[in-house]
């Protein structure tokens, strides 16, 4: 009994040491909320407060650079399209290139001030050119939060810029940026053109550019994303890093300073890179499906998408794959069907089904080439 109670006394006084190691081995991120995202699957990997409404100075124009770049590669804009200069634009204070009343620059110019320099003024011309007014380009910035889920979000202008009574209602999330950063990034790798430049000019170099983002220089693999600052959101950063085929966005906001929000989605990403890793289904040669009165006798699946997924790099060794296909297909089929399906598996336990599926349709044989078909088989019979 002495034993014991010795035992649990000194239990009582080893706790605390280990719940302190405990808490040493992960990494202490400051900010009022963070998240961590993997870009290709929208896994979130880390978060504190993702869903708190906060102000997010100039990552606002994550959303701003997204609109612009749907606007290039759809074709409504164009690289080396003229866009002057508004009163309006040209009186936005802040960051800036100072654009003067009637100035004009092109798309790519303008596009390259604001991912590399943060320019307010390049943001407002820009808003103006693809909308006619920033009133106008707000009401589509909230339209496309909307699209994106990002129900934490309510924009009130395309800059971040917090010196109007308006902007107390301009907000969004950490976990909301990184949804339109993946957007961004993913649905339009063209702005990493831009996002990864460290210095730069315009105006036939007569103006210099400084990227905002100092991990662009001093962290391997950056991709950019967004830096913010006002003394009411504090500093802000939405970062994105790619190591091999693993793409990562670490986000924070209302840091204290400039280099804490650099450490923080440092080590966010850190902690990103080091423990997960991305896991493919390594597949046989698919062979085709017999198929019994169809225009064509067999088909040859394909999967529905990508078969892998992010994965906590310990698990890797015990992770396995099963192929299965339907021994015989019957006409008429249509695309799309489903014919089978991949899994990756961890012991009882489904990580991922994906489907296999036909890639195009395949038509019932026609009556008349049903008895044709019959004649022959007769014929060779007899």
């Amino acid at each position: 009994m002495k034993r014991i109670i010795a035992g649990l006394a000194l239990l009582a006084l080893l706790l605390p040491l280990l719940a302190s190691a405990v808490r040493a081995e992960a990494p202490a991120y400051p900010g009022k909320a963070y998240c961590l995202m993997d870009a290709e699957t929208g896994t979130i990997l880390l978060a504190h407060n993702e869903h708190e409404r906060l102000a997010p100075a100039s990552v606002t124009k994550i959303m701003t650079l997204l609109l612009i770049m749907e606007a290039v590669d759809s074709g409504q804009l164009d690289w080396k399209d003229p866009v002057t200069a508004s009163e309006t634009a040209a009186a936005k204070g802040g960051s800036q290139i100072y654009l003067k009343v009637g100035e004009t620059m092109s798309v790519e110019e303008l596009v390259k001030s604001i991912a590399v320099s943060s320019a307010n003024d390049s943001a407002c011309a820009m808003a103006e050119a693809l909308c006619g007014s920033e009133a106008a380009f707000v009401e589509r910035m909230n339209e496309k939060a909307r699209e994106l889920s990002m129900e934490d979000t309510h924009f009130v202008n395309c800059t971040g810029l917090d010196d109007s009574p308006e902007a107390r209602e301009h907000r969004t999330s950490a976990h909301d940026i990184a949804q339109m950063s993946r957007e961004l990034l993913v649905g339009h790798p063209q702005i990493k053109r831009f996002t990864t430049i460290w210095m730069d000019s315009v105006r036939n170099g007569s103006f210099g550019l400084s990227n905002t983002n100092k991990l662009v220089r001093f962290y391997p693999g950056c991709t950019g994303l967004k830096t913010g600052y006002t003394s009411g959101a504090g500093f802000c950063l939405s970062a994105s890093a790619l190591r091999e085929d693993l793409e990562l966005i670490a986000v924070v906001l209302g840091c204290e300073s400039s280099k804490e929000r650099f450490a923080a989605c440092r080590s966010m990403l850190d902690f990103g890179f080091a423990g997960f890793a991305r896991y493919e289904a390594q597949l046989p040669p698919l062979s085709p499906i017999p198929v019994t009165l169809g225009e064509t006798d067999q088909a040859l699946p394909q999967l529905k998408a990508p078969c892998r997924l992010l994965v906590e790099k310990s698990r890797l060794p015990r992770l396995e794959t099963e192929l299965t296909l339907l021994p015989q297909l019957c006409a008429p089929l249509s695309k799309g069907a489903e014919v089978g399906y991949v899994r990756i598996f961890e012991g009882a336990e489904t990580l991922l089904r994906m489907p296999l599926v036909l890639p195009e349709d395949i038509p019932r044989l026609s009556r008349g080439a049903l008895f044709s078909m019959l004649l022959r088989q007769l014929a060779l019979g007899a």
